[in-house]
């Protein structure tokens, strides 16, 4: 988000006045037995290699699994094998989508000469020379990370190359996640989930990572995070941790290494070794309740895909009873009867299913909102985490966490508002639900249009843009950089249910909130309902939405210069 700034405290600043510059956002859419414990280290320097035990194979961790997500696991493959098999794109192929990559850059995103001063870059003329070089990338592989390597270069999550539908579909991953801590003030790494599976009895939860392939760990975040594009330091801080145990192969190049040798302190302070092998699985779809996703609702997405990527795959591998869980409503929703009698409608009759088939403070929508009661010095505080605001309608989702506010167990005095890893979606959801924690009159953020003939073209061809069209038509006379700025959310429904919780509420960010969840908490701050607590300085600062090139086609018909974004990929 443009204006995103933090104070360099732990609570994170917002200024006033908001102003998200709508680019579209372009997604080039394509047509072994356990081993011994290891020995342990000496206290001056790494074991020998033959101390280094093993992950376990695929078929280990496969074995060990959860029912729910033992058939994803066992139609995985090792890195190597997965990547046999790449080469399918032509050269008219790879020509084309370079073509559309600067068709797209050039005539419709927002922050193009922002991005080229703020980082040295020229992303238009990297793509020219790349097409004028295609015969010199001999490999599909060399291709894809050339192409992933310039759209990364722009710091911009919303803006990204998406590869090919054998990419898109799948995830790398090591059989274990860490985070970042702060020990004495100096930046420790921690593992803190595992899987099944995993066949070093010394290799748990709470071990502390010291080398990654020999690699101080400090250096090798570093390093890692240069494939992402986190457009702060603490955003690409985050993304560089993340990414030395997982890969949304949608977006990032996959892992260069087969296996990797991580150093480790176990829980008894012995340094040791453990060597954990990189696999590939098909990553689980967003949940569908059934309903299309309407044209606006399609233009009003601001969401990182990688981290919903991420999401989804934690999801599988760490949390599979939530997947579990997810099915199970699922079903309830679809055996739920519906007569004209009952004088409900469908959408209502399943709502009542789905809600009868949890108890508690469980949520029907498991994999999206984490709910609890905390005893915090003898007093009860509400806790309601918000994973992702990646729904296809705004209605389900906001009544849910109504329904939630308004359980009898949920506290009503004082909550905590949890949108840590949150890397947006519907922009519709996030506003809307901010009047639930104010009696204050929400003015939802307002977007703009970079101005360029391509977007003139888009504003006229399309009823639903209307509203940007005359000041994009003046500017190509006076010369302006933007067109006016309006909201992307509907100012009354985002006041058309008013203040539900009228406790005190404390929201907690960190560098990986993203997208409709940095405008969400822009829109705390501007609104005064509470107090915001950072992990980090900054959040991820995502100044766009997100457009697919399918959307254009729909929304320009394949007239004028966009005919070429109708043509290929």
């Amino acid at each position: 988000m443009a204006a995103n700034q933090a104070d360099g405290g732990n609570t994170w600043t917002i200024p006033l006045e908001i102003s998200v510059r709508v680019g579209a956002g372009i997604e080039l859419v394509q047509v072994q037995r356990p081993a011994a414990p290891s020995p342990a280290m000496g206290p001056l320097g790494p074991p020998p290699p033959s101390s280094t035990t093993g992950s376990g194979t695929l078929d280990s961790l496969a074995a060990s699994a959860d029912d729910s997500v033992r058939g994803v696991l066992q139609g995985g493959h090792g890195l190597h094998h997965y990547l046999a098999g790449i080469d399918k794109l032509s050269p008219e192929e790879r020509q084309s989508i370079v073509d559309q990559a600067i068709l797209l850059l050039d005539g419709y995103y927002a922050h193009l000469q922002l991005k080229k001063a703020m980082h040295g870059i020229d992303p238009v003329q990297r793509l020219r020379l790349l097409r004028r070089r295609l015969r010199r990338y001999e490999s599909e592989i060399s291709f894809h990370n050339e192409l992933t390597d310039i759209f990364t270069g722009l710091r911009d999550l919303h803006t990204n190359y998406i590869l090919p539908e054998y990419f898109a579909k799948a995830a790398a991953f090591l059989p274990f996640r860490l985070k970042h801590c702060y020990e004495n003030g100096s930046r420790v790494y921690i593992v803190t989930e595992t899987m099944k599976g995993i066949s070093d009895a010394n290799f748990n939860k709470g071990v502390r990572i010291n080398y990654w392939n020999a690699v101080p760990i400090d250096r090798a975040v570093e390093i890692a995070a240069n494939y992402h594009a986190g457009s702060n330091p603490d955003a690409r801080h985050a993304r560089g941790v993340d990414g030395l145990t997982q890969r949304a192969l949608l977006i990032s190049a996959p892992p260069d290494d087969e296996w990797v040798i991580v150093g480790y302190t176990d829980l008894a302070g012995v340094r040791r070794e453990f060597r954990a092998e990189w696999s590939v699985v098909d990553v689980p779809q967003p949940e569908e309740d059934g309903s299309v996703q309407s044209t606006g609702a399609a233009l009003a997405l601001g969401l990182d895909l990688e981290g919903d990527v991420r999401r989804r795959i934690n999801g599988l591998l760490f949390s599979p009873e939530k997947l579990a869980e997810r099915n199970r409503i699922r079903q309830a929703r679809a055996s739920a009867g519906y007569t004209t009698a009952g004088g409900n409608t469908p959408e209502e009759a399943t709502a009542i299913a789905a809600a009868a088939a949890v108890q508690g403070l469980k949520s029907v929508m498991p994999d999206v909102f984490d709910v609890q009661m905390l005893n915090v010095g003898g007093k009860m505080v509400g806790y309601l985490r918000i994973r992702t605001f990646s729904v296809p309608r705004d209605e389900p989702f906001v009544n849910e966490v109504v329904r939630l506010l308004e359980h009898p167990d949920f506290p009503k005095e004082r909550m905590i508002l949890d949108v840590r890893g949150n890397g947006g979606g519907l922009i519709w959801a996030g506003e809307r639900l901010l009047q639930l924690f104010t009696a204050k009159r929400i003015e939802p953020t307002r977007a703009q249009f970079a101005v360029t003939p391509l977007t003139v073209e888009l504003a006229r061809a399309d009823g639903q843009l209307a509203m940007w069209r005359p000041s994009l038509e003046r500017a190509v006379e006076t010369g302006a950089a933007f067109s006016a700025a309006f909201p992307i959310t509907d100012p009354e429904r985002c006041n058309d249910i008013g203040h539900r919780y009228k406790g005190a509420v404390v929201l907690i960010i960190d560098a990986r909130c993203y997208s409709t969840t940095d405008m969400f908490a822009a829109g705390f701050k501007d609104h005064g309902i509470g107090k915001i607590l950072g992990v980090d300085n900054n959040t991820g600062a995502g100044g766009a939405n997100v457009w697919t090139i399918d959307l254009l086609r729909r929304l320009l018909h394949g007239a004028g210069d966009t005919a070429a974004v109708a043509q290929g990929w």
